[in-house]
């Protein structure tokens, strides 16, 4: 059995910028709206296809003033969504119009990839994903069904060292090595088209990260439910000799956090309830959702928050 990634949380820019990056130029749904249950006086908004599935979500904590962040070694270095193979000439084109930074397309792994960064220089790619046309593809934020994302197809992580974080991926969460290209070894979870690739790029002598505006903040994994997530965590410490935190109610799932051998903060989320546990499926993220303990301070959250523009459907 695998696990694939629930998620992948950044931390950005203002929120407002933020919003409207990922609404209307690359068209995802803007799922749920809430605060960081950590410091509610920052919003936690989430992204991601029309019914918030695990492997779809893109998560940010905007922070109105926060410095950028520095690459290095242990840490994310990309994340990657899917679109239909002959969607990448339309999002070549859309990049150029709307004066997104980007590179010219690249072969990885077979696949054409096409790399680039949102406005706080968070490191993104689309890859050309053969038969991604058949599945759905959300077209509320102006970007036509058939070329839609469908959701990551995973991540990169740059690490000192490839073994024990590949050990981690493939005895507790399920992947298997699947090749390698250069310095890049790709770690498969099979059953799982969406979130199921990490790629680890093994590099020496690299800087530490500065985490800031555009990194990466954690990685989540998939379990299904509470006793799947109690295995993981049962495995993690007596095979691996790693510990977790407790664990934590985030309201659409619950979670557990651990640093793995490479250091990046990873995270693992049950699948339930989801995101339609507190609103509609049909108004996902429409209104500001907050969990309870701060039920009693929401007018002053509410003027503490800047308002987040409406999604309009792009030119």
């Amino acid at each position: 059995m695998s696990n694939g990634i629930h998620h992948v949380t950044v931390i950005g820019g203002p929120a407002v910028r933020n919003h409207d990056f990922y609404t209307r130029v690359l068209g995802m749904r803007l799922v749920k709206t809430t605060v960081n249950f950590d410091d509610p006086g920052t919003y936690h908004l989430y992204y991601g296809d029309e019914a918030g599935r695990p492997g779809s979500i893109l998560t940010f904590f905007p922070w109105e003033h926060v410095a950028p962040g520095r690459l290095g070694v242990g840490e994310t270095q990309e994340t990657v969504f899917r679109v239909p193979e002959a969607a990448m000439g339309f999002w070549t084109h859309r990049f150029i119009e709307k004066g997104v930074e980007h590179q010219a397309p690249e072969k990885r792994f077979g696949e054409s990839v096409c790399s680039f960064k949102d406005p706080d220089g968070t490191r993104l790619a689309l890859v050309a994903v053969r038969g991604a046309e058949a599945e759905p593809g959300w077209s509320g934020g102006g970007v036509p069904a058939e070329h839609a994302l469908r959701g990551l197809q995973g991540v990169s992580l740059l690490l000192e060292q490839r073994e024990p974080t590949a050990a981690v991926l493939t005895d507790v969460f399920g992947f298997r090595e699947a090749g390698t290209e250069g310095s890049t070894t790709r770690y498969v979870a099979d059953g799982h088209a969406v979130g199921g690739v990490v790629d680890i790029r093994a590099v020496g002598g690299f800087l530490k990260p500065r985490p800031g505006g555009g990194s990466v903040h954690h990685i989540a994994f998939r379990a299904k439910d509470d006793a799947e997530q109690a295995a993981m965590v049962k495995r993690l410490k007596e095979n691996h000799g790693l510990e977790t935190t407790e664990q934590k109610d985030r309201n659409y799932f619950r979670s557990v956090y651990f640093r793995e051998p490479g250091h990046v903060l990873f995270e693992i989320a049950t699948d339930e309830p989801g995101f339609a546990v507190d609103e509609p499926a049909d108004a996902l993220g429409t209104s500001l959702k907050l969990p309870a303990q701060y039920e009693p301070m929401r007018e002053r959250i509410e003027r503490q928050l800047p308002p987040l523009a409406p999604a309009q459907p792009a030119d």
